[in-house]
């Protein structure tokens, strides 16, 4: 009962996203010498999904990028029902293409780059976007022009953007928004949508409920992360998501087995929690690199996100305290009833993931 509501607090936050998906959707638009050219990435298959499903049909199980690439110019008139962009309040048509490009490692998804462009109406004065064909909440990135400060809305799918002035300059990055924004991205990205960094962070959780256990994993885990997302966002390292996707999965189910045969804190456990912190940070640097930062403002952007990341990891930390800590890890059977069957679900679970990414 206790293991089930520790472990459901958590998992209920997580379990109906992938880590890492802050969001599979991104959309840029520039206007510039009266074009406009809109950019949408997104996920190809789902996005095949959902054309397909609107027609009261469904989509292959399996579907290779030339044949999605295909499935989707035929359903151009299709696609364009639910994806509009107007000048002064009237929509226009533009060329639409489609390309599709296979995954770029075991971890990635089927991407398609929907390009849009066309004239901008002569005199329009502001224009409007609206994309129907995504639920979750997606960036809009406009640029006037090849200014280096773009503006950026986020939407919720389906909803239209505020109008966007045509003949002013974009204005500048405030300082304070980009605080509060990619604080907020930082915390989302542990809760809910980083299940795989939850359950990291339970694991050191479990492993003793004495707050100097706590506290010296957490540390080495925060400083070994900061390390890495730094490095990794100058450029100054680069790792493939497909080695470090499954390290990931590895420093998990290490951390889990190790609790079921430790009950107290050792000096290696925290080395260790150290090194995995090193590959938890080059995830969430992918993680952030698809987001994008703005370059005035990169610090803020960078420090910030890491910011919301430990709210995040301290949310994980004090659900799991105020749930079951604080009221049983005194009693003679906590060990054996929360730390030993939540240590062995983390593990098997992060043990599927091992072999998913290893093998996808």
């Amino acid at each position: 009962m206790f293991t089930a509501k520790l472990l459901a607090a958590v998992l209920c936050c997580g379990l109906p996203v992938w880590a890492h998906e802050i969001g599979t959707s991104r959309v840029s638009a520039l206007f510039h010498d009266g074009r406009f050219d809109v950019e949408i990435v997104t996920d190809a298959t789902a996005l095949g999904e959902k054309l397909e499903a609107s027609v009261g049909t469904s989509l292959p199980a399996k579907i290779s990028p030339g044949e999605l690439q295909s499935l989707l110019t035929g359903f151009d008139g299709t696609f364009r029902q639910r994806v509009k962009l107007a000048f002064d309040g009237a929509g226009v048509r533009p060329a639409i293409t489609y390309a599709v490009e296979p995954p770029v490692d075991a971890t990635s998804a089927t991407a398609v780059t929907v390009h849009l462009t066309g004239p901008i109406p002569p005199n329009a004065k502001c224009s409007t976007w609206n994309f129907g064909w995504t639920f979750a909440s997606y960036a809009l990135t406009i640029r006037n022009g090849a200014g280096e400060n773009p503006a950026t809305e986020w939407l919720e799918g389906g909803e239209t953007s505020k109008p966007f002035a045509l003949a002013t300059p974009a204005p500048p990055v405030n300082r304070l928004s980009t605080a509060g924004r990619y604080l907020l991205l930082g915390f989302t990205h542990i809760v809910p949508m980083g299940l795989d960094h939850m359950l990291f962070v339970l694991g050191i959780y479990l492993l003793s409920g004495r707050a100097r256990s706590v506290l010296l994993q957490v540390s080495a885990f925060t400083v070994a992360h900061s390390i890495t997302l730094g490095l990794s966002m100058y450029g100054l390292i680069h790792v493939s998501p497909r080695i470090v996707e499954p390290m990931i999965a590895i420093s998990i189910a290490y951390v889990a087995v190790e609790n079921i045969f430790l009950s107290e804190l050792k000096s290696w456990r925290v080395a260790l929690v150290f090194s995995f912190g090193l590959l938890h940070g080059m995830g969430f640097a992918g993680a952030l690199k698809e987001l994008g930062l703005p370059r005035s403002e990169f610090v803020t952007a960078l420090v910030t996100f890491n910011v919301g990341v430990e709210a995040g990891q301290l949310a994980v930390i004090a659900t799991a305290f105020l749930l079951v800590g604080w009221h049983y890890s005194n009693r003679a059977w906590y060990r054996a009833r929360v730390v030993v069957p939540a240590s062995a679900a983390i593990a098997l679970t992060a043990a599927y993931w091992t072999v998913e990414r290893l093998l996808a």
